[in-house]
């Protein structure tokens, strides 16, 4: 069965799609087929960056590994729970399907609590969520006490991660490997970056995640979405030598992917 990999949390903004599109490209440059779900049914920022791919390939004439695409729809039912069931089946199909020829599935949820978004919490053998390493996005994870910074509980959104891991538990499937990321870590020793440090270290324990580094603000990032490109295809398609700061952005990709610890994959990127 393909390994799903979901990249989830409900806030915007902090690199989901982008963390997306480098895991995706990092296993099909490493020899795996690889599908990708985009449950953003609004703005469906890794669906329009494979989709800027395709249309880079065929206008450059370059051929980049490109991932298998299944679209989803949100349903038009008329009931709650009519259009529950109609996203059920359409997800479930979308995972069949590829399933039949993809080693890996990489599920992309919005900033927001959806139907689609439970069910892939509930369906993901690795689950990523970035986050801004700032105060403001570590409360997706936790509330703190004001006065003291200290973790007084987990969020909502953890709650609901707990509540799909108990039901994986439940139907005897593997636990999910739960990994949060802090992107855009600043170089400096700030005071709020220690507090966000303990405070993580606190709450890992607590709630059973594992902690990795991410991604730097890179400007790179925004100027590869329009040509549907990641770190991994800048030499093959621009045939140039790399900035130094696209190099540091390809070994934090790296160390990203040695990091999940994806079951039985070598990486040759």
């Amino acid at each position: 069965m393909a390994h799903i990999i979901v990249l989830g949390n409900e806030k915007g903004g902090t690199g989901k799609s982008t963390t997306a599109m480098h895991v995706t490209t990092a296993l099909l440059r490493s020899g795996y087929p690889v599908g990708i779900i985009d449950l953003d049914l609004r703005q469906e920022s890794l669906m329009n960056h494979a989709r800027n791919r395709d249309a880079f390939c065929a206008r450059e004439g370059i051929a980049l590994p490109v991932p298998v695409k299944a679209d989803l729809a949100i349903s038009t039912a008329d009931t709650l729970s009519d259009a529950q069931a109609e996203e059920e089946a359409t997800f479930g199909e979308a995972l069949s399907t590829l399933d039949q020829t993809c080693r890996f599935i990489v599920i992309d949820c919005p900033g927001a609590h959806t139907r689609y978004a439970q069910m892939a919490h509930s369906a993901a053998d690795t689950l990523i969520t970035p986050m801004n390493d700032s105060l403001v996005d570590l409360g997706l994870l936790a509330k703190l006490d004001p006065n003291t910074g200290k973790v007084a509980g987990p969020s909502i959104y953890a709650e609901m991660v707990w509540a799909a891991r108990s039901l994986r538990a439940s139907a005897g499937l593997t636990p999910v490997d739960w990994v949060v990321l802090r992107n855009r870590m600043s170089v400096l020793h700030a005071k709020n970056k220690r507090r966000v440090g303990d405070a993580l270290q606190d709450l890992a324990k607590r709630i059973g995640f594992r902690l990795v580094p991410g991604f730097s603000e890179r400007v790179v990032f925004r100027e590869l979405y329009l040509q549907g490109l990641t770190l991994l295809d800048l030499q093959d398609a621009d045939q140039r030598n790399l900035t130094m700061s696209e190099i540091a952005a390809r070994q934090e990709l790296r160390d990203l992917m040695r990091a999940l610890k994806l079951p039985n994959v070598e990486l040759s990127i």
